[in-house]
């Protein structure tokens, strides 16, 4: 069974924090508050934990389309090619905030991923999974427990998720209520934006 942990976005407690991160470093996974819909994520260097996602999804590993959680844009070069001025500008314009960017992958992405040529990118304007992930100190590997084809109000409920998702997760993380729109999509990985999904993110951001 699941820990449901209270944390207060406006002013996570350190202490709380490091717990969940000491769950994601021995390969738990966790649900989490964005600035979005609520997330499931793990620790992107952790392969086990990944296996147990993609399981859960009903997906082969390598075939997984996840975006990775960063606390900033300082980790994009962890994962990410060099990118020209113009796609930082609109980074750096639009992040935080409910956004996914589809960018060129490096050579240094985790196994599992190598294959992959872009990566998802998503810096979230919320404070406890921006403190998770540098407390952490790499990215959070995430995909939303949203339904795309089925909106249903246990999704924004922390409670309602904890019920739903118990045995499956180590950790919900109790946020407050979250939102049932999920993050717009842009792919930068060319060069010219091409919206990939329309969601929370105002699309006048070029």
């Amino acid at each position: 069974m699941a820990q449901y942990i209270k944390i207060y976005s406006d002013n996570p407690n350190s202490k709380e924090i490091n717990r969940v991160v000491d769950v994601l470093r021995n390969g738990g996974l966790i649900i989490y508050p964005s600035d979005t819909v609520y997330g499931l994520g793990c620790d992107i260097t952790n392969t086990k934990a990944l296996e147990k996602i993609a399981r859960i999804k009903g997906i082969k590993l390598e075939k997984a389309n996840w975006s990775f959680v960063c606390a900033d844009l300082s980790n994009l070069s962890d994962y990410v090619r060099q990118i020209d001025t113009a796609t930082f500008k609109i980074l750096k314009r639009a992040l935080p905030g409910p956004y996914t960017f589809v960018l060129p992958g490096n050579n240094k992405l985790p196994k599992v991923f190598k294959r992959k040529k872009t990566v998802g990118i998503r810096v979230p304007d919320n404070e406890i999974i921006k403190q998770l992930v540098k407390a952490l100190g790499n990215p959070i590997v995430s995909t939303s427990i949203y339904d795309e084809d089925e909106v249903l109000e246990y999704m924004t409920d922390p409670s309602l998720i904890f019920e739903k998702w118990n045995n499956k997760v180590d950790i919900v993380i109790d946020g407050g209520y979250g939102g049932n729109i999920a993050s717009t999509v842009i792919d930068l990985s060319n060069g010219d934006p091409v919206i990939i999904r329309e969601g929370k993110g105002d699309l006048n951001i070029y």
